[in-house]
C-alpha cells in the first residue's frame, strides 16, 4: 500500500467512525484507526479543512463531529474504491497462489505449510482446496487464531509435522518472514507466491 492509499484508508476509517458515532473522541478515533493520538488529530483537522466533517461544541468541553454532504460523498467514494481494490487483490492473490501450488505439484511437494497468518493465508487456504494440495498447518508465532478454514495454526514449524515445503503467506512483512524462515528451513523449499514480490536476493 503506497502513501496515498494509506492516507485514503485512514481517512475512510475516520469518516466511518464519525458516521457511526457523532460523539466519538479523538482518543476513540486514534484507537479505532490504530494511529497515534497526534496523527489522528491531524487527520481529523484535515477532514475538517476539506469540508468533510463539521464540529459542534457540546456541554462539558466535549465536541460532536458530523459528516457533511461532501463527507458522505467522500466516504461512499472511498468505500467503493476500497471494495474494488479488495476484489482485485483477492483475484490476483488467488491466481498467484494457484501458480505457487502448481509449481509445488510439479516438484512433487505434496505436503505444504503456510508461513504467516493473514488474510492472504485464508485466500491461499481456499485455493489449496481447488488445487487439491494438502496444507498441514499455518505457522503463525504471534497469531491468536486456532485455524484457517480447517487448517490448524502452530507456533513453530516443528509442530507442523512432515512438510515438504513452506509457502510464505505473511502480508505484513513477507521479506522478513522469508528471512526468518530461511534461518531454519532450506531456502530451495520455501515458496513465495509472486504477488508478494519477494525473492531470495531481495
Amino acid at each position: 500500500m503506497n502513501s496515498k492509499d494509506r492516507e485514503e484508508a485512514l481517512t475512510l476509517e475516520i469518516l466511518e467512525a464519525i458516521d457511526e458515532r457523532s460523539d466519538v473522541t479523538q482518543r476513540n478515533l486514534a484507537r479505532h484507526t490504530g494511529m497515534a493520538l497526534g496523527l489522528a488529530n491531524s487527520y481529523l483537522k484535515r477532514c475538517v479543512r476539506k469540508g468533510l466533517v463539521k464540529i459542534q461544541q457540546a456541554p462539558a468541553n466535549r465536541y460532536l463531529y458530523y459528516l457533511t454532504p461532501k463527507g458522505f460523498a467522500e466516504k461512499s467514494r472511498l468505500t467503493a474504491q476500497y471494495l474494488s481494490y479488495s476484489f482485485t487483490f483477492y483475484r490476483r492473490a488467488g491466481e498467484s497462489c494457484a501458480r505457487a501450488f502448481q509449481d509445488c505439484k510439479a516438484k512433487q511437494w505434496t505436503r505444504l505449510g503456510f508461513y504467516g497468518g493473514s488474510d492472504f493465508a485464508e485466500i491461499a487456504a481456499i485455493r489449496a482446496l481447488e488445487e487439491n494440495v494438502e496444507i498441514r498447518a499455518v505457522c503463525d508465532p504471534d497469531g491468536k487464531r486456532a485455524s484457517y478454514l480447517t487448517i490448524p495454526v502452530v507456533r513453530d514449524i516443528e509442530s507442523a509435522g512432515d512438510v515438504d515445503a513452506w509457502v510464505i503467506t505473511d502480508l505484513s512483512d513477507p521479506f522478513e518472514a522469508h528471512k526468518t524462515l530461511s534461518n531454519v528451513w532450506p531456502g530451495e523449499r520455501i515458496v513465495v507466491p509472486d504477488i508478494l514480490a519477494v525473492s531470495p536476493t531481495n
